[in-house]
């Protein structure tokens, strides 16, 4: 007998959730304690596992796709069990099934709606991803497959541009690409169809023309490319060099090749198999050949002596647009609304670190140890902000939100714009722990392996531009924090200690804070509190 799976309660605040990854696809056998999904919650993204034993008959909420706690998840039962009356038992409008023979439709013939329209056996239709909790839309950033293509489970279809990071999207399934909905640069909603896999060669026209209006949109080209792979689908990705030899080019490659005037036969490729990408093209510095000069024939003077050659200057103007990614609108949005909703001030002040310097080779000098300046100033923060919980808060329309943790966001530039990865307890972290989370959180986050839960949740955020030789500047607050540290390059120069002109070496750091939750009395004295720790960092110790 047939078991209906709802959406699960995981945490006690969880009032939805998200199917982040199906690990089980229909037709799949499932063994009691098999990891179905990965979900996320209100709080993070955890497997949910099988209570049940049978074959999985139906999927009721798509990869991406959110819905309420007791929603229908999915149907385990026998191989082959009709599960119509569990699908039509629920509140929505039950959809009547034609026989298996009938191939006419009722009375009024209608293209078949996204419900009954007939999917080819092992066929599957691949959406855009909700890859963040926020995420509205998509960008197709690049395609590393092209229709044709064989897809085995696991590899990289595509990668994905959310509104916090570019990121690898992998296929679940093993077929051959058979469609391809969004194309190289083109932005889509959540649930838009992105692809279908199948069985080479089947016709996928009745899923593609099933009228939702993510589909009926793209049915038109989805039509021409199911009808037509080789015309349609190669021509965008393949171009001729003067040789006859194919150039395997992505539609945006090919497109800013284009207005650049780059031929792409001397450009080389760095995706799947020498395709060429956006970055290649935009990267490509063409071999200086020597520019012909034009003869000017000699003008005759009666001048005794020949005047000097004037050299005019010689060029064209250029210029070019480019999209803006998703992740840029989206930064710019929120930074936006920070900076002219959140009443910014600004609070600087300069450390003495001689002691950190001292203190730091110390500690480096241990086995297998490792700390930079910016895990001492990330600790120093931690500790001053138990000292100082008004730092910690979050401004809303009637209250304020008093933070008892300390998540620490550390702002991290990656080619795509600023992402900031949170450490989670911060406050409860050693230097050197401190120093191994930075360093894997921002590897993960350069390389798109970041998750979307492991960049919320801050209280506070800090920004170091001191390695770029940057003395002070000022951030915009990350909200919904109250607060952003800005912090500058350490500087050797001359100080007075003990009324003497000495060398030394100092740091500025400038807090930035919101003027609802933090008075300049406050902020002023969070900084103090800053200083003394990183001026004597064996307290950090203690």
């Amino acid at each position: 007998m047939a078991e209906v799976i709802n959406m699960p309660r995981l945490s006690d605040t969880m009032e939805e959730g998200t199917v982040a990854k199906w690990l089980k696809k229909v037709g799949d056998r499932v063994e009691e304690g098999d990891i179905l999904a990965e979900i996320e919650t209100d709080k993070a993204t955890m497997e949910f596992e099988s209570f049940h034993e049978g074959t999985l008959l139906h999927i009721g909420i798509e990869e991406g796709d959110g819905a309420p706690v007791d929603s229908l998840l999915a149907i385990i039962g026998e191989e082959g069990e009709d599960v119509s009356a569990l699908l039509n038992g629920g509140s929505a409008q039950p959809v009547a099934e034609a026989p298996a023979e009938t191939e006419s439709a009722p009375e009024t013939p209608a293209v078949p709606t996204a419900a009954n329209a007939e999917i080819p056996e092992g066929v599957e239709v691949i959406k855009m991803p909700r890859l963040s909790d926020t995420m509205e839309e998509g960008t197709v950033a690049s395609w590393l497959k092209k229709v044709g293509d064989e897809v085995e489970e696991g590899d990289i279809l595509a990668e994905i541009e959310t509104d916090k990071a570019t990121m690898e999207f992998e296929s679940f399934y093993s077929g051959t690409l058979l469609h391809i909905g969004i194309q190289e640069g083109e932005s889509a909603p959540v649930d838009d169809v992105l692809a279908v896999i199948g069985p080479a060669g089947t016709d996928v026209s009745a899923v593609l023309s099933a009228p939702t209006s993510a589909v009926a949109e793209s049915a038109p080209v989805a039509q021409a490319a199911v009808d037509a792979p080789k015309t349609q689908e190669a021509t965008p990705e393949v171009a001729t060099s003067q040789n006859g030899q194919r150039i395997l080019a992505s539609p945006l490659a090919k497109k800013i090749a284009g207005e650049k005037g780059i031929n792409l036969a001397d450009v080389k490729g760095s995706g799947d198999h020498g395709r060429i990408v956006k970055r290649d093209v935009e990267n490509f510095q063409p071999s200086q050949a020597p520019a012909s000069t034009p003869t000017v024939a000699p003008v005759e003077t009666d001048a005794p002596v020949a005047a000097a050659p004037i050299n005019l200057p010689v060029g064209e103007e250029g210029m070019e647009e480019v999209k803006n990614s998703t992740m840029r609108k989206v930064i710019a949005k929120r930074l936006g609304e920070s900076k002219f909703s959140a009443p910014h001030y600004y609070l600087t002040i300069e450390v003495d670190m001689d002691n950190a310097k001292a203190s730091r080779v110390q500690i480096n000098s241990l086995p297998d140890t490792k700390v930079s300046f910016n895990d001492m100033v990330l600790k120093a923060c931690a500790m001053a902000l138990k000292k100082h919980p008004q730092v910690n808060t979050t401004w809303s329309a009637d209250t304020t939100i008093y933070k008892h943790h300390v998540h620490m966001g550390v702002a991290v530039a990656v080619d795509e714009g600023l992402v900031v990865p949170v450490i989670k307890f911060a406050d409860q972290l050693s230097l050197t722990q401190l120093g191994a989370s930075v360093k894997d959180l921002a590897g993960r986050a350069r390389t798109k392996k970041i998750k979307p839960d492991e960049m919320e949740g801050s209280t506070f955020t800090v920004s170091n531009l001191g390695m770029f030789g940057i003395l002070e500047f000022t951030s915009i607050i990350n909200q919904p924090n109250s607060a952003i540290l800005s912090v500058g390059a350490i500087v050797d120069k001359p100080v007075v200690k003990n009324g003497e002109v000495v060398a030394g070496s100092t740091m500025k750091v400038t807090l930035a804070c919101d003027h609802r939750t933090v008075d300049g009395a406050t902020g002023a004295q969070f900084l103090q509190t800053l200083r003394a720790y990183l001026e004597n960092p064996v307290t950090m110790l203690a």
